[in-house]
């Protein structure tokens, strides 16, 4: 195995750093991200997608910038502390370029429009504040006081919840369905403004969450729903053209 690193005497080679991102898990994350990167690549050269010289060298010249690279010997002394060739370098920039051009592609705003009009209910938010408390029976005695004064809510969160929420009174603030445990959220998005809900306990009852509805916001196809429906069709781009491909882990 071709070492990485060395410690003293000790050698840390590259099935030792496989191993590391392995038990932290992040190996997997890493090759699912190179994975969807290589898809896209392959997409855009599929579809006659191309890459200028030009294009090579401003991104190129933008990624000396960032990093301080000023002079011609600082670019190569720093590909050379990787032990990254010139082409190699040339290679990642054109490929990422390639991403790029082709995610560009995906999820035009006639898609979004469209997948919006057949999806909207999905893209309805609240406004949600909670308190988490560490005792069913405090949690139940805490829901039945609010009912009686609701106005109380902010107090109570900055008293005694045990969330980070805790110093914002509660405020979680506006959420879109998904944000929230599946079980959780139907009973929220069922609710109306002003309504309690809870306790729900977490899956090992170490702690209890109330939740008070403050606002709902019907549907809108803002920047921030059309940004997550571009998001979604990319996703499904991605999807589809993995469906393409023999995709094996060794």
């Amino acid at each position: 195995m071709t070492a990485i690193v060395r410690i003293d005497d000790e050698v840390v080679d590259v099935g030792e750093f496989i191993r590391l991102l392995k038990l932290t898990g992040q190996f997997e994350s890493l090759i699912e991200q190179m994975v969807r990167d290589k898809l896209a690549v392959h997409a855009a050269k599929k579809h006659g997608v191309t890459v200028s010289a030009d294009e090579i060298q401003e991104r190129a010249d933008q990624f000396r910038r960032v990093r301080g690279l000023h002079r011609a010997a600082d670019m190569n002394q720093y590909l050379d502390t990787l032990k990254i060739s010139l082409d190699d370098f040339e290679a990642f920039i054109t490929d990422g370029l390639f991403q790029e051009k082709m995610l560009d592609q995906v999820g035009s705003d006639s898609e979004i429009e469209e997948y919006f009009s057949m999806n909207s209910p999905k893209f309805d938010a609240l406004e949600v504040s909670h308190i988490l408390l560490d005792d069913e029976g405090k949690a139940k005695e805490m829901i039945s006081y609010l009912r009686e004064d609701p106005d109380a809510f902010a107090e109570m969160a900055r008293e005694h919840s045990i969330a980070d929420t805790k110093d914002s009174g509660g405020v979680i603030g506006k959420v879109l369905r998904g944000s929230l445990k599946p079980d959780i959220e139907a009973k929220i998005f069922n609710a109306g403004v002003g309504d309690l809900l809870g306790p729900f306990a977490s899956p090992d009852r170490s702690c209890f969450e109330i939740f008070a509805v403050t606002a709902k916001y019907p549907a809108q196809l803002d920047a921030d729903v059309a940004s997550e429906i571009k998001r979604l069709l990319r996703e499904q781009w991605l999807m589809a053209r993995a469906q393409e491909h023999i995709i094996e882990a060794l």
